[in-house]
């Protein structure tokens, strides 16, 4: 078959090059030897055409990145994870004797200044304890345990030992965690930071692209503590505070930020 192109077919197909050039350019990481955008970051385009946010015939762009924001604080309360341990001939008695351990672990608590809100009890624990080759219970082992928040760190070792000697040497202390229960500035800070290292991120590959960076699309966050601080320990018969080092604790926040390209 043959073909003529006239002027107007020429000019309709020239266009139709021009746009294919356009797609590629701004697709970026497609070409070969073109760098493929880093992790955590995603670019994409618009069709070619004056759609809605185009500028001067050029395609409309946006570009995903992620930034991260990361603060520090000092733990400012403790929470106490302890209980009684003992054994009796019976039930009743060994519960007896797991119930008057743990009133006086609480009766020291509170009177350290350990709020009644703040002491909860957390676990029961009865089971028969056999002899070798026995058929029926030698004994029963009872176990009662309690979280208790303590509020002021500064004190937060005296607390323990009181409470450790109240109880004697049916107490067993299971572990200690370190917690920043106000966190509400150091999360405003953190999103701040999260979303100036976005912002730089983003104005990175805008430059490289030959392009400006417009307004925020969409803005998605994830924000986590790191693992808090656990011990494991058991009673002692020292009366002396227990040492308690808060040390900081990480805050940090993730956001996801879709900015458009000018």
């Amino acid at each position: 078959m043959h073909l003529t192109f006239t002027p107007r077919l020429r000019a309709v197909a020239a266009g139709g090059g021009a746009a294919a050039l356009l797609i590629g350019a701004y697709a970026l990481g497609a070409g070969p030897g073109s760098a493929p955008p880093a992790a955590g970051t995603t670019v994409t385009t618009a069709a070619v055409g004056n759609t809605a946010g185009s500028t001067g015939g050029l395609p409309a762009a946006r570009v995903t990145v992620t930034g991260t924001g990361t603060v520090s604080g000092t733990p400012n309360q403790l929470m106490l994870s302890m209980g009684v341990q003992v054994s009796g001939p019976s039930v009743s008695s060994a519960l007896g004797q797991a119930n008057q351990a743990v009133r006086r672990v609480t009766a020291a608590l509170r009177a350290r200044g350990v709020a009644p809100a703040d002491i909860q009890t957390s676990d029961l624990y009865v089971q028969p304890n056999y002899q070798p080759n026995g058929a029926a219970p030698s004994s029963y082992a009872v176990s009662e345990s309690l979280t208790a928040t303590l509020r002021d760190i500064a004190t937060a070792g005296a607390v323990i030992s009181a409470a450790v000697q109240a109880g004697g040497n049916a107490v067993v202390v299971d572990g200690i965690s370190l917690n920043l229960s106000q966190s509400s500035g150091l999360l405003a800070a953190a999103r701040a930071a999260a979303m100036a290292d976005a912002r730089t991120r983003a104005g990175q590959y805008a430059r490289a692209a030959g392009r400006g960076l417009g307004p925020v699309l969409n803005i998605a966050e994830q924000s986590s503590a790191t693992p808090l601080p656990y011990a494991n320990s058991a009673a002692g018969d020292k009366a002396s505070p227990v040492p308690i080092s808060p040390g900081t604790q990480q805050l940090s926040v993730t956001v996801t930020v879709t900015f458009t390209l000018t």
